[in-house]
């Protein structure tokens, strides 16, 4: 269960995130959406996972490798706009929010588009050992 805290901190940083991020991809990589769906900050304040939707998709993993590879400049950039309302900056770990892949295979399989029974190629391969 998250406090009124960490609710409060991951909303602080989800709001600046999303301010330097979309403002990045819009000079650098024209075409591409970028939303921060989702921060979760742990309870002892250190860590906030940050949840990246990424469009389009076929760039997602590049994307997501430069976000990773500039995280020290990211967390300079949000110290920066967060330094009246955060004593300590927690680290930065950034991850792909698929829920909306996942919600649109689901949607998918209800409207019988994709039927594992007629089309078994679908399904995930179980790792034989």
């Amino acid at each position: 269960m998250e406090t009124n805290r960490q609710k409060k901190i991951a909303g602080v940083l989800q709001n600046d995130l999303v301010n330097i991020l979309q403002a990045d991809a819009q000079n650098g990589m024209p075409g591409v959406i970028l939303s921060v769906t989702k921060v979760a900050v742990t309870t002892d304040l250190s860590i906030a996972k940050i949840y990246l939707s990424i469009f389009p998709n076929d760039k997602r993993d590049s994307i997501l490798k430069g976000i990773k590879d500039n995280t020290l400049k990211i967390k300079h950039q949000v110290a920066l706009k967060t330094k009246h309302q955060l004593r300590k900056m927690p680290n930065l770990i950034f991850y792909v929010d698929d829920s909306l892949d996942y919600i649109e295979s689901i949607d998918k399989a209800l409207k019988g588009e994709e039927n594992p029974i007629t089309n078994p190629e679908i399904l995930p391969r179980r790792k034989k050992n």
